[in-house]
């Protein structure tokens, strides 16, 4: 294992205020392809003025921020493990977990670890296949791997491919892993706009696939507009490759081309027009979801898997400029939307981007089944202030479970992680973190964890540029979570960690 540089423990101070600125898998024998990334998810690489940079570095001097791939992390936080990249060079994206292995998707591929001693994760498998954004689940024996970048055709061996041309391919891709070391390509299905996301409805026979994709046009014939729901897939277990598009259940009902979402600007100004989701989440114990879905955010039930139904619709045209992903608590009487401002490609953890914009929104869900309202309480975001150069946004977290608080682990790509408390939806607060010093002062580069999720006893961070962090948490707050132990993550779809059979 290899610590990237010397680890720093403190707590920051906040002094400088910055400004904005053929279906067999292919393993790896080769150098893997460039994959290209999809608006809402961009890597940054913007020139940063030399007086930025010189007031970065007088900020590193006087210890406001970390210097240049500094660790540093509160006292209550633990670095136990980092695996650097290895075959796969593109950007590392989304974790799931399944027993002792954590499954890492890359724009490139995916990597599977064995955490069976997560202070060495040792590596099971990589598999090349390249197709943006590689958003990544498991269950069972099967993995699910989301494309979103426009390819010549569904194989691994694809190349980039305009989406204005009709053969071109994007949605979803689907592995047996009954052999861990050699995962199969076994069945590929074509989606809309491709597949952005996608979060799992597991049961017992078969696995339903919710795909979460946006921004159409008129020029690619296989995403026109209107696209104002999402693509319900369903996979037999045992026939994979039988899986298919079952529905496509309209989200955002209305006249005109663009249906019935958020119009975006210029009506609201700054805020992203409504195009399908970003990302669901599942709560499969209380048959509800949750959506971020570029300008709104939508409540709705799963009882019929196939058919799902929106409960509750939101807006908040005054701080939210793209609905990114969701989170429930255990109670399942709050949800958290993220913000991602800048689309994951701008430095906006600062002064002048201030505490509301770019920030998590914490709801309570107040009433019951289909009466059920999402109801503003408050902002948080990561109050240590970031450099210039540093693409910083709310990105993707899970809970830890404890019971009777409410407290989740954040990424926030070159901010870090983020662990806070939201107990008192009015008064959330941060109570431990770790993060990373700019990659350089001289660009804005996207960098940091993609996702840090609790599992078993520990935090995983998928880090974009520096690989896979093990991190441990010790604190008496937390601590009653390391009893919590599951077979499987997914955390999109969210377990109910208490009632389980």
């Amino acid at each position: 294992m290899t610590l990237l540089h010397p680890t720093r423990v403190r707590r920051r101070r906040l002094g400088v205020a910055t400004a904005a600125a053929g279906l067999l898998a292919t393993l790896l024998t080769a150098g893997p392809a460039v994959a290209t990334p999809d608006p809402g998810d961009t890597p940054a690489q913007q020139g940063v003025s030399s007086g930025q940079a010189a007031e970065d570095r007088a900020a590193i001097t006087s210890g406001d921020i970390p210097g240049v791939d500094e660790i540093v992390h509160s006292d209550n936080i633990e670095h136990l493990a980092n695996i650097p990249k290895d075959a796969l060079k593109g950007t590392n994206s989304d974790l799931a977990f399944q027993g002792k292995y954590a499954f890492a998707g890359n724009y490139d591929g995916f990597r599977i670890f064995d955490i069976s001693n997560p202070k060495s994760p040792t590596t099971v498998a990589q598999v090349l296949c390249p197709g943006g954004q590689n958003d990544i689940s498991v269950s069972g024996n099967l993995v699910f791997l989301s494309t979103d970048s426009s390819r010549s055709d569904n194989s691994c061996n694809s190349t980039s491919q305009p989406a204005t041309e009709k053969s071109s391919w994007e949605g979803m891709k689907i592995f047996d892993i009954s052999d861990i070391r050699n995962p199969k390509y076994v069945a590929a299905v074509e989606t809309a706009c491709g597949s952005h996301t996608h979060t799992l409805v597991p049961e017992r026979r078969n696995v339903y696939v919710y795909v979460s994709s946006y921004s159409p046009s008129a020029t690619f014939p296989d995403c026109q507009p209107p696209h104002d729901g999402i693509s319900v897939i369903k996979v037999p277990r045992k026939a994979p490759e039988k899986s298919a598009i079952v529905n496509f259940p309209v989200l955002f009902p209305g006249e005109g081309p663009d249906g019935g979402g958020n119009p975006g600007s210029p009506t609201n100004p700054g805020v992203s027009k409504t195009t399908g989701c970003h990302d669901i989440t599942v709560l499969p114990s209380k048959d509800l979801a949750a959506g971020a879905c570029m300008g709104d955010g939508i409540l709705f039930s799963i009882e019929d898997a196939e058919h799902p139904k929106v409960i509750d619709r939101i807006q908040d045209n005054v701080n939210f400029a793209f609905w990114h992903s969701a989170t429930f608590n255990q109670k399942a009487n709050k949800v958290v939307f993220t913000d991602e401002l800048g689309g994951g490609g701008a430095a906006t953890c600062n002064a002048e981007i201030g505490p509301n914009r770019g920030a998590d929104g914490i709801y309570d869900i107040v009433g019951k089944g289909g009466r059920s309202k999402l109801v503003f309480r408050s902002y948080f975001k990561i109050d240590r202030h970031q450099a210039d150069a540093e693409v910083c946004v709310a990105h993707n977290g899970s809970i830890i479970p404890v019971k009777g608080r409410d407290i989740m682990v954040q990424a926030w790509y070159q901010g870090g992680v983020s662990v806070w408390d939201f107990t008192d939806s009015s008064k959330p607060k941060e109570i431990g973190y770790f993060e990373r010093g700019p990659v350089t002062l001289d660009r804005v580069t996207t960098a940091g964890p993609w996702s840090a999720y609790y599992y078993n006893g520990y935090v995983y961070s998928n880090d974009i540029a520096k690989g896979l962090d093990v991190l441990k948490i010790n604190d008496r707050r937390t601590d009653p979570a390391k009893r919590v132990r599951l077979p499987e993550l997914n955390v999109q779809t969210q377990p109910d960690y208490f009632d389980r059979d």
